[in-house]
């Protein structure tokens, strides 16, 4: 018998910046001193207090399964995160906690839209998406932003799109990855008005909430009454390993969801869920693990237009610098794989966000620690000086 062929929904394009990842690695087991500037990944540890919990869970030795949705006390506590944070009331039945944000998005694609459904997603943007989507059958409409919009979609962007070729589905993040470009509230409120009112089904990824520099992001539950919304535990409470994010699903789609939790993974880490709930309790330390951020974010805005690179993204939140490099290079790929292995950084090419028009950008990230930021800074600069 010959070897398995792959399946066509096998056939996604890889996620680059897990290939850098694996190629600084394998550096690193030769020796090698790598800066990480590749990942979206807290440089710092989860808190004190998320710790704490796990180790009493562990003490505790209770792990079984729960329930699909989620521990009802996480999920109340969730809920009670939006009425405290953005003044919006959200029911704890429509909260439902996933592994990861990934798993949201898994829920809510297949609850959400048929298979063949056309779903907007904006460009630069988090390469996951057009991934899981074509996996699932799912069809991509891009829609590119620019400088023109501060890297920003607009509601008239969208209303383009929709009347090219009908839209079933639309997916933002703001603050978003790879550009750290935020969404007016003004704007964000439009665009919902748009879709609740051309049945176009939002989904709203606000992983990078509580991480901004410049305004404040809102959520689209404040503007929206059918958005699907996801957060994660990830990147602001820096809990990336323990695979826990959540979904508010509109009243229709909850009991959808929960069926597919059920067979798709059964429940989320209950480890996880237990020392999550800390987290809400954390707010000191992550906020000054958030300070670290921005003193990066400043040493970049200084840094970067200082050794040649003063094109980027506005990045109003999150942890990335979106760098225009098409005066280095037409081959952002090559670029970075260079860089790599000849001063030992690692950043991620443009082409993983930007399938069109990535070859001459790259994604910087922040969230390591900042004394690695300016060493990364540091052997950028001499490099570039050699090959000018």
């Amino acid at each position: 018998m010959s070897p398995p062929k792959p399946s066509r929904r096998a056939a996604v394009a890889p996620f680059i910046a897990m290939d850098v990842l694996r190629q600084a690695r394998r550096l690193e087991q030769a020796g090698r001193h790598i800066i990480h500037m590749e990942l979206g990944e807290p440089g710092a540890p989860a808190p004190l207090l998320v710790r704490e919990a796990a180790a009493a869970a562990l003490r505790d030795g209770r792990l079984g399964y729960g329930e699909a949705m989620g521990e009802a006390v996480l999920r109340e506590r969730i809920a009670r995160h939006y009425a405290e944070h953005y003044g919006v009331e959200v029911a704890s039945d429509r909260v439902m906690v996933t592994t990861g944000s990934s798993g949201a998005f898994l829920l809510a694609f297949l609850a959400g839209f048929d298979a063949g459904a056309r779903i907007g997603v904006v460009q630069p943007g988090y390469p996951a998406y057009a991934n899981i989507l074509e996996a699932l059958g799912l069809s991509v409409a891009p829609i590119e932003v620019g400088a023109e919009t501060r890297f920003a979609p607009t509601m008239e962007l969208i209303e383009a799109a929709h009347r090219r070729e009908r839209l079933d589905g639309l997916l933002l993040m703001s603050p978003a990855n790879p550009t750290g470009a935020m969404i007016a509230p003004v704007e964000l409120e439009k665009i919902c008005a748009f879709c609740d009112d051309a049945g176009v089904v939002l989904v709203s990824d606000e992983i990078y909430h509580r991480l901004e520099y410049e305004g404040r992001a809102e959520t689209a539950l404040g503007f929206s009454r059918g958005a699907i919304v996801v957060n994660s535990f990830s990147k602001y409470y820096a809990m990336t390993g323990w695979r826990l994010g959540w979904a508010i699903a509109p009243p229709s789609l909850a009991r959808p969801m929960e069926r597919l939790q059920q067979s798709l993974a059964i429940c989320a880490p209950t480890l996880s869920q237990r020392a999550a709930l800390a987290a809400f309790d954390a707010s000191e330390e992550l906020e000054s693990i958030k300070q670290g951020y921005a003193r990066s974010r400043s040493l970049l805005l200084r840094g970067l237009p200082r050794i040649g690179l003063p094109l980027f993204a506005p990045p109003d939140g999150a942890f990335y610098i979106y760098a225009d490099v098409s005066h280095l290079t037409t081959d952002s790929t090559r670029f970075c794989a260079d860089m790599l292995e000849e001063i030992g950084v690692a950043v991620t090419p443009g082409v993983d966000f930007d399938r069109a028009r990535g070859a001459s950008t790259l994604r910087i990230s922040y969230a390591g620690p900042p004394d690695e930021v300016a060493l990364g800074v540091e052997r950028l600069s001499v490099w570039l000086s050699r090959s000018a």
